[in-house]
């Protein structure tokens, strides 16, 4: 009997069989695990609401001729889906180096460049579904607004993707939780504090106002905040350019380190 040929199975340009199965791996990874991974980021945003317009008397303050409340909100919102999309990927990877599949990734025939996107938009996945969550809860509390509605999914979405792969970058890097942890807490949450999610930069004094235009998380967040009210602190389409930039960066340091299989391969 002759032997037959072993049958190679072929893709084309792009494995995207392959792509779906990672990226719908990642977004039912935080779906069956809804109550922590969507649920409890609108507690804790409402949370932020409460003290900020309660206990601090934020209901009675304005931002120029904003309510508090309006100027508050979009903030708070994009604040949950830097967070969580930060989240995703970073413990996928993390999760996955430590219990040693991470072999289960890296064996399929996926391109650094299928791997990038499938974590990456996994990631942007639960950023934008927390994002709509949040403020489809919010808005029984806070008037919600939209001025334009193409620069909020924009930098809903750009936003989303910049923490994703910032949590790619973070994953990759990191050998234990503890480092993962680092990164959230002097990186992730301080630039997210300190890019105007509470207040107006316009009232910090000169050498602060200077110092935020440089933080990106600034950008994503007043883009994000001038869709709803119509006010952005700095230029919009500085602010959108930042960003575009910022992602095409992280996108091409997250495809390089994969491709060289940096702290993933043994």
């Amino acid at each position: 009997m002759p032997e037959l040929a072993p049958h190679l199975r072929r893709f084309g340009a792009v494995n995207w069989l392959g792509f779906w199965t990672l990226y719908l791996r990642e977004v039912r990874r935080f779906l069956k695990v809804s109550m922590q991974t969507v649920a409890a980021p609108v507690v804790t945003t409402l949370l932020f609401l409460a003290v900020f317009l309660l206990a601090l008397g934020g209901q009675r303050r304005h931002v120029g001729a904003i309510p508090y409340a309006e100027f508050l909100a979009p903030g708070l919102i994009m604040m949950a889906m830097a967070q969580n999309a930060f989240a995703n990927t970073s413990s996928s990877l993390m999760i996955a180096k430590v219990q040693g599949n991470i072999v289960d990734v890296l064996m399929p025939p996926l391109s650094p460049a299928e791997l990038t996107w499938g974590f990456a938009l996994g990631g942007v996945t639960r950023g934008v579904l927390v994002g709509a969550v949040v403020a489809g809860t919010m808005a029984l509390f806070v008037p919600l607004r939209l001025y334009d509605p193409a620069f909020v999914l924009f930098h809903a979405f750009a936003a989303s993707l910049l923490l994703s792969l910032l949590g790619l970058l973070g994953g990759i890097w990191a050998d234990k939780f503890d480092h993962i942890a680092a990164v959230t807490n002097f990186v992730v949450t301080p630039l997210s504090f300190l890019s105007g999610t509470f207040y107006s930069i316009e009232r910090l004094p000169a050498p602060w106002h200077g110092v935020a235009l440089w933080n990106p998380f600034f950008y994503m967040i007043d883009g994000f905040r001038y869709g709803f009210i119509g006010h952005a602190d700095g230029s919009i389409w500085t602010g959108a350019a930042v960003m575009v930039g910022v992602n095409l960066g992280l996108l091409a340091l997250c495809h390089g380190l994969i491709a060289r299989g940096y702290k993933l391969k043994a």
